[in-house]
């Protein structure tokens, strides 16, 4: 049977809850709900299990904080037995707009801790992530704030939209491979 990781990143505790740097656990806990399942707090994650068209998926928000993602990451794959082009990492990026998703094979952390992270503990950059653009409306020397800020009003339809669409990526990444989900989703505007 195909097994696949799907690694959401955020922070734990209240206080990161509904911000941009955590839209991955979002997105993780849209999927999970969608197909029925939900988290339980195992060794350095919350962990739901997920059957899609003969696939098993092990989904994980990992609770090490983000700057030490790599850990849980590193530990369910060993344990899960998961290849590394099975491994789907989201996370925010800055140098998105709000209305563009990224899918890649690989790549640079591009200053992200908790790709960063994987990237040391995997010992490479050639692992799937989906980068949830959050866009950059932020003044000079504010990024820390703005990451850890919550969306603005405005942005919360669009938001919402995006993590519905940013689960379709998920499945399609799952069940037709990654190039076939870079052709359909890299290049579409999302908007409200």
């Amino acid at each position: 049977m195909d097994k696949f990781l799907i690694a959401g990143l955020g922070n734990v505790g209240s206080e990161y809850a509904g911000t941009r740097h955590n839209i991955g656990f979002d997105v993780a806990n849209v999927f999970v709900h969608k197909h029925g399942a939900a988290f339980t707090n195992e060794r350095y994650a919350g962990v739901a299990k997920i059957k899609l068209k003969g696939r098993s998926i092990i989904c994980i928000v990992p609770t090490t904080y983000m700057n030490l993602s790599g850990k849980a990451v590193k530990y369910w794959m060993d344990k899960e037995q998961i290849p590394i082009n099975h491994l789907l990492v989201i996370t925010d990026d800055l140098a998105l707009p709000l209305s563009k998703l990224r899918l890649r094979p690989g790549g640079s952390d591009a200053g992200h801790n908790g790709l960063k992270s994987i990237q040391d503990t995997l010992n490479t950059p050639d692992y799937p992530r989906l980068r949830f653009g959050v866009g950059n409306n932020f003044p000079k020397g504010m990024q820390v704030d703005f990451v850890l800020g919550r969306w603005f009003e405005t942005e919360i339809p669009l938001v919402k939209l995006k993590i519905e669409k940013t689960v379709e990526v998920i499945e399609s990444f799952i069940l037709a491979g990654i190039e076939q989900t870079m052709n359909l989703y890299n290049k579409i505007e999302i908007t409200v």
